[in-house]
């Protein structure tokens, strides 16, 4: 054991990108989850990247249905899944295609060599290969590559289960999963966990899975001897102390909203349509109904929300989740809530559009929709999580506004965050998050109007349908003022329009100030939102690393802004705002504010890589100089590298 202790210290890194790709139909994110659940409970930090075909189900072998799981782990604060892989794990040549012009010298590639034949290298569409014109080996010759016999192996290691051979070579999966456990050092204990549990109606596969596991496992210890291919020792993350689970943005609502049942004395009711990426909010609270939550999977996106708007009228908290598209469809009914001054959450988790899109991919192009896509002056409160465990918090932040100030809030999450997962300290639900106290009208029904208005928030009274005295009108018609009736005068709707604007704007007072990160004298501010915080962090960090005069801030509320956002930008000599869109932050932050801001955008479907973001730093720090608008002098480095000495 100490022999092998010290072969690992000799292969260690702080941090490695692991990746596994192969068809939809491999168990790519299965066998992805079990090596992060192992990552976890190793006690590494890590952040993830699931990525799915567009398509239901993509033709098998081609490079439009593969399936992928990249993670990255390590002993320090990881804050993105990694830009490009250490190692690599291609299940067919269609996994190995799509992600050569991503690879580095030297990284590992793990391939399942029964695949990689004539027919699969055609559905691949690798003519190359076909022809003649290349060799795989040549292809490979610069990578560190492990071919292995994964269909033989496991149906050799399964000659005494009862299965079909079909079956057995499905296992394969679990062979891949096995072959990186040993790579990395990680447990085996919790993936046979879940497999005995997935497995336990079914016997014979869940000894396959078993004897797969630990067959990939074992080749490792014999490719070790064969090829002196020894372990790779990842260091431990020091964690803060207290109770981790590793979380995914769409779990974290459901969890935040069954905290919600618990911290409110009112129903919760979630009414939802499946829509990809949101879909498994639903699943989540619908297996949690135990805990008193109202689940409704309703028959359209029009329904969801006239649902919720229903529950909250009744006295109950109604929430919605949904993407792009179903927001669309949902625009009339927030414009119902906001004109009868309901408390409606709207979760929406941004995916490619327009129209359906790329359902499976990620971007932060609804910010404007969400800000003005209704028509009317139709205002609302706008949040956007940073992180996958921030969508706890987040969807806990927004029922306390939409109660206070009788609104809806709209929640920017995407398909990254959604899909994604993260470590996730446990919170004492007791004592670090407090009661949301509901307050209906109780006082005397001989006083009582529906529009009068809190003199601090302005919010209107909410008042249970069915209480004697407290009858009023509801509906999508314009009320006058303080007593509700239905209205047509001009001046009447003018100050309704203005007390429904202040009320959002009011709201700034409930938000905390924008905190800046990095040197106080920094002169150039990278301003990001929502789910770009890991990246742009990242980036950042290595710029402090290296002297450079770069500070970040992440908003989490975008409408109303914090209210110190002005005084914020005002301290640098330019604001670089990256963006999963075209530049729709940056066109807010222009307009109110007037700064010098410029965009960085892309709408890949990807999230941003740490070093496109570092590079997009440099070139305004050169831009600035170039400029002389920067203190600092912003020296290039000999041979024209894109890096910077500051002096």
């Amino acid at each position: 054991m100490e022999e092998l202790i010290e072969e690992h210290r000799r292969s260690e890194k702080r941090r490695v990108v692991a990746k596994f790709a192969g068809d939809s139909g491999d168990g790519i994110q299965l066998i992805g989850s079990q090596f992060t659940l192992a990552t976890a409970i190793y006690g590494n930090d890590f952040a993830v990247l699931p990525e799915f075909p567009a398509e239901i189900r993509a033709p098998a072998g081609t490079t439009y249905g593969v399936s992928s799981f990249q993670i990255q782990f390590g002993g320090l604060d990881i804050l993105t899944p990694g830009d490009v892989p250490d190692i690599l794990v291609a299940m067919n040549p269609a996994a190995l295609k799509i992600n050569l012009s991503n690879l580095k010298p030297d990284t590992i590639i793990v391939i399942n060599e029964d695949e990689f034949d004539e027919i699969n290298f055609k559905k691949a569409g690798w003519t190359s290969i076909i022809s003649g014109e290349e060799k795989l080996d040549d292809i490979l010759s610069k990578y560190s590559v492990i071919k292995v016999k994964m269909n033989q192996l496991v149906v050799e290691a399964l000659k005494d289960v009862n299965i079909a051979h079909k079956e057995k070579v499905r296992t394969r999966n679990f062979f891949a999963l096995g072959l990186v456990c040993w790579i990395f050092g990680r447990p085996l204990e919790p993936i046979l966990d879940f497999v005995k549990e997935k497995f336990s109606k079914n016997p014979e596969v869940k000894k396959a899975n078993e004897l797969a596991l630990k067959a990939g496992y074992n080749y490792g210890e014999t490719l070790e001897i064969q090829h002196k291919f020894t372990p790779i020792y990842i260091p431990r993350y020091q964690f803060e102390p207290g109770k981790y689970r590793y979380i995914s943005g769409n779990e974290a609502f459901a969890l935040g909203i069954v905290t919600l049942k618990e911290k409110l004395n009112i129903p919760v009711v979630f009414a939802s349509y499946p829509i990809t990426p949101a879909s498994d909010i639903l699943h989540y609270l619908s297996a949690w109904r135990n805990f008193g939550i109202i689940a409704l999977q309703m028959e359209d996106e029009i329904a969801a929300v006239n649902t919720a708007i229903g529950a909250s009228f009744a006295g109950a908290l109604g929430i919605t989740a949904t993407s792009g598209p179903g927001l669309s469809l949902k625009s009339e009914g927030t414009n119902l809530a906001v004109m009868t001054e309901l408390p409606l959450i709207i979760i929406d988790n941004q995916r490619s559009g327009p129209s359906t899109g790329m359902p499976t991919k990620t971007e932060q192009t609804d910010l404007l929709f969400a800000m003005y896509g209704r028509h009317g002056e139709s205002p609302l409160i706008v949040l956007a999580p940073t992180s996958p465990g921030d969508c706890f918090n987040t969807i806990i932040e927004a029922a306390r506004l939409a109660i206070k100030y009788m609104t809806p809030v709209i929640i920017l999450s995407d398909g990254y965050l959604a899909m994604g997962s993260e470590p996730w300290k446990i919170p004492d639900i007791e004592k670090s998050i407090s009661k949301i106290q509901v307050e209906f009208y109780k006082g005397d029904p001989k006083n009582f109007t529906p529009y009068s208005r809190d003199d601090e928030t302005l919010a209107r009274p909410w008042a249970k349908p069915g209480t004697k005295g407290l009858e009023h009108r509801i509906g999508g018609l314009e009320k006058s003022n303080v007593y509700g009736k239905v209205s047509y005068d001009p001046q009447n709707h003018d100050l309704m329009v203005k007390m429904r604007s202040e009320k959002i704007r009011r709201a700034q007072r409930d938000i905390e100030e924008l905190q800046v990160y990095g040197p106080a004298d920094a002169e150039l501010l990278v301003l990001g939102w929502g789910s770009t915080f890991g990246s742009i962090r990242a980036a950042v960090e290595y710029a402090i690393s290296k002297g450079w005069p770069v500070a970040h801030a992440q908003l989490r509320h975008i409408n109303p802004f914090p209210k110190n956002l002005g005084d914020v930008l005002a301290r640098y000599k330019r604001v670089l705002i990256p963006e999963l869109n075209l530049g729709q932050l940056l066109l807010l932050i222009r307009g109110k504010f007037a700064v010098d801001a410029v965009g960085f955008n892309k709408v890949t479907g990807t999230p941003f890589k740490e070093s496109d973001l570092r590079q997009a730093i440099e070139k305004e720090l050169i831009n600035l100089e170039k400029e002389g608008k920067i203190s600092k002098h912003i020296k290039i480095e000999e041979g024209g590298a894109k890096t910077y000495a500051v002096s």
